[in-house]
């Protein structure tokens, strides 16, 4: 397989999904799950139910028999309606997590009902593109409720400005129609956006050549196999170390181990290793919540280093993750967001 980014739009157990290859290896894979449980990005019209004593939150009811939860849900009292946004998957049973920020996200932009502002992503530092782009935001926008704010992306950088005004012109339409929908019993009014839809607004580059939607992708190009090794909790690592990723009722246990190889130097190595691809391991099997990381046994001074391929990896990952460092039996925890279903929910569904 030649080298650079390719995606791949195929199903799996016949569910439509998204893989993402980069340089010939799996790193991102989105599939649509069963069901009509709510979904991360999804808005509805919410109706308040009962408040949570101690926890500072209240129930809601999202309609057809869903619930939502919400934080921070200070002086709202029963029956009141809202709009809100699915922020996470459930856990289990539980009542979805849920925001009243609404955003409606495109491939160039981002709008932010009841956020005012016109915000340029910081990547595009250059002035006059900058400026171009306020220019064709400022248009797009003429005539729309004032209480809309935009941040247009960083992608949008030298793209031609017909289709950033058209990409904008759609985000706004949409949201003036959810906004103007605040009244009226609990409700789905905005979908979350399936896998296909995904990929090409976040995966994909202009060139059209790098996505491959013939059906069996997957198993013709041998990623396949790449995904069911997913539902294992042994994940290989370079030099013949391993590490064991098995998701618990309380959290997501990471053993990492060296292997037969028993130099002493091998814990360090494989501790690096583990550092660097765990990222990308938790993001393709859907894992967040707390990790607790054993890595191999290594001298304390070499802590830092592993900590830092850490810090590294996870900051390009892109779904939130606060790493909490280590503990006194010098494991290391982090939290997680869950933005995505255990693939071997998933799967076994």
């Amino acid at each position: 397989m030649k080298k650079g980014r390719l995606v791949i739009l195929d199903q799996i157990q016949g569910r439509d999904c998204a893989a993402l290859i980069d340089n010939g290896r799996l790193t991102d894979l989105l599939i649509d799950p069963e069901g009509d449980a709510p979904r991360p990005g999804a808005i509805y019209r919410a109706k308040s139910l009962r408040p949570m004593k101690g926890q500072n939150g209240v129930m809601l009811d999202l309609g057809g028999g869903h619930t939502g939860y919400l934080r921070h849900a200070k002086g709202i009292s029963a029956g009141e309606t809202m709009l809100v946004q699915v922020s996470t998957h459930a856990e289990g049973n539980k009542a979805s997590p849920v925001s009243p920020k609404l955003l409606f996200k495109s491939r160039y932009c981002i709008v932010t009902p009841d956020a005012k502002g016109l915000n340029i992503a910081r990547k595009i530092r250059d002035e006059e593109e900058r400026d171009r782009l306020l220019e064709i935001a400022h248009e797009a926008l003429y005539g729309a409720d004032p209480s809309l704010g935009l941040i247009i992306r960083s992608v949008s950088e030298g793209i031609e400005a017909d289709a950033i005004f058209d990409d904008i012109t759609a985000m706004r339409t949409a949201a003036e129609a959810v906004v103007a929908e605040h009244a009226g019993a609990p409700d789905l009014l905005f979908e979350a956006e399936p896998a296909a839809q995904i990929a090409w607004r976040e995966w994909v580059d202009p060139d059209p050549d790098e996505v491959m939607q013939e059906q069996g992708g997957l198993e013709l190009l041998g990623f396949q196999d790449a995904i069911e090794d997913l539902l294992s909790p042994a994940a290989k690592l370079t030099g013949g170390a391993w590490m064991a990723i098995e998701p618990t009722s309380a959290l997501v246990a990471v053993d990492v181990n060296t292997g037969n190889d028993t130099s002493f130097a091998a814990g360090l190595k494989a501790n690096l290793a583990a550092a660097k691809d765990l990222p990308r391991q938790l993001r393709l099997r859907g894992l967040g919540g707390q990790i607790v990381v054993d890595f191999a046994p290594m001298p304390r001074k070499d802590q830092r280093q592993v900590e830092q391929v850490l810090r590294a990896g996870f900051k390009a990952d892109g779904i939130e993750t606060a790493l909490v460092g280590w503990t006194g039996l010098g494991h290391f925890e982090l939290q997680r967001k869950r933005e995505r279903l255990p693939l071997q929910e998933v799967l076994s569904s």
